[in-house]
This record gives C-alpha cells, sequence and structure tokens, in this order.
C-alpha cells in the first residue's frame, strides 16, 4: 500500500485525469460495460453538492487493485469532519462464489465516516476498507462490519465500524440502466465489546443500544456503551 499524495494536500484533482467519454457520459468506449471515469466524476460531482469544496483529499493504491481517494469535508460550523471514499463504486460488487462477475450490474457503494475535530490518520483505514470488494471480494452493505484489527485512526478507542443505512446523508446516486445506483454508507465505529456484542445480537439491536444511551457516534473519544 502507498498514498501517492501527501496526506490531504492539495484539494484539486489530480493532474492527467482522464475526461468522460462523448455521447452516453457513463458508457466505456466501445459500448462495453461503464466508463469508471465517468461513474467517479458523478460520485464526486454528488459529495461536491452535498458537502461543499473538499478541504483536502490524498490517494492510496494497493497491489492488485484500482486507487482509491478519501476526500475531506469540514470542519462545518458544529465542528465535524466528514471523510468520503471515492474509487470503491468504479465497479460494482461481486458475490466471489459467481462463477463470473458482472462488469455492470452489483451494488455500488462509497463509505462516509463522521468525526467531530476530525482524525486525518483514518485515511489509510477507509482506504482499506473500500478496497475490500476488489481485494477480498466482500460485498458491504448496511449493517456489515469492517473490521481493522487495529487502531481506526492514531489513539483511537475503535477497531472495527458497521456500515449504516445510506441516504441520510448523501442521496443515492442513479446510474445509467441496468447498473445499480451508487449508495453512500454511513460508518458508525464500534469499540470491541460493541463489536462483540453485535455478533451476537446483530446490527439493529446494536444501534437500539446507542439510541437509547443517546451515544454521540461522532465524538472520537466516546466510551463504549453498556452492553449489560
Amino acid at each position: 500500500m502507498a498514498h501517492d499524495f501527501p496526506l490531504f494536500g492539495d484539494p484539486s484533482p489530480a493532474s492527467g485525469d482522464p475526461s468522460p467519454a462523448s455521447g452516453d457520459p457513463f458508457r466505456a468506449p466501445g459500448g462495453t460495460g461503464l466508463s469508471r471515469e465517468a461513474v467517479l466524476a458523478a460520485v464526486e460531482a454528488r459529495l461536491l453538492a452535498t458537502f461543499g469544496e473538499p478541504s483536502g483529499r490524498a490517494a492510496v493504491t494497493f497491489l492488485g487493485a484500482d486507487r482509491i481517494e478519501v476526500l475531506r469535508f469540514g470542519p462545518d460550523t458544529e465542528g465535524l469532519v466528514r471523510y468520503t471514499t471515492l474509487g470503491m463504486a468504479a465497479a460494482p460488487m461481486a458475490d466471489p462464489t459467481a462463477a463470473v462477475a458482472d462488469q455492470v450490474r452489483g451494488p455500488r457503494a462509497e463509505l462516509v465516516l463522521t468525526v467531530r475535530g476530525g482524525r486525518d490518520s483514518v485515511l489509510r483505514t477507509l482506504a482499506t476498507f473500500a478496497a475490500t470488494p476488489q481485494v477480498e471480494g466482500l460485498v458491504v452493505a448496511p449493517g456489515g462490519s469492517l473490521d481493522l484489527g487495529s487502531p481506526l485512526w492514531d489513539g483511537a478507542p475503535f477497531t472495527s465500524v458497521v456500515a449504516a443505512e445510506p441516504g441520510g446523508l448523501v442521496e443515492d446516486l442513479e446510474l445509467a440502466d441496468p447498473a445499480d445506483p451508487v449508495r453512500f454508507l454511513p460508518l458508525l465505529p464500534m469499540t470491541p465489546n460493541e463489536a462483540g456484542w453485535k455478533r451476537v445480537h446483530g446490527a439493529a439491536a446494536l444501534q437500539e443500544r446507542w439510541l437509547q444511551h443517546g451515544t454521540d457516534l461522532r465524538d472520537p473519544d466516546r466510551r463504549g456503551v453498556p452492553l449489560d
């Protein structure tokens, strides 16, 4: 793994990025599949329309996988910083048991993490999570967990996240038929104890427990919710 920009440096797009194909803006040259560049341009446009101009961006490249970018937005007036991936939705997530991967149909997603005050060292974690469909054949969906096995950012009390239902922060992005829309999945950090409890009781039960206790899931230093 290597990041090929300075960590959250120049917020302008990388020079030399290809432009969307002419004609059908989502169609790849030759009419085969969807254009990766046009899909990601539309994803970025949706993020900018929702959160405004990014305050930083960086890119991470993994061996055997396409580049993943992470955009930083904020802090806003409440001190909230949002980190979003850009690159995960370029291709549909495929069932690893399928004999042939469909290059057009299938779920597409990007990830959104909100942290009060920001924690820029989460860059590598988000890029790792966003690359898992390419690297491990994982389909990331609401209610699913992603476990880093180490702190999500420097000094974090959390080692994993659960993906929440999309639509609350960023609306789904419709793509040209027959492609599935891009969904923007909020990530909710979990302490190791919460992650273990969630494996037994399920994501809905954990989120209900958070709600009952008024847990601020955007607090980077929060304690785990009581689980007794």
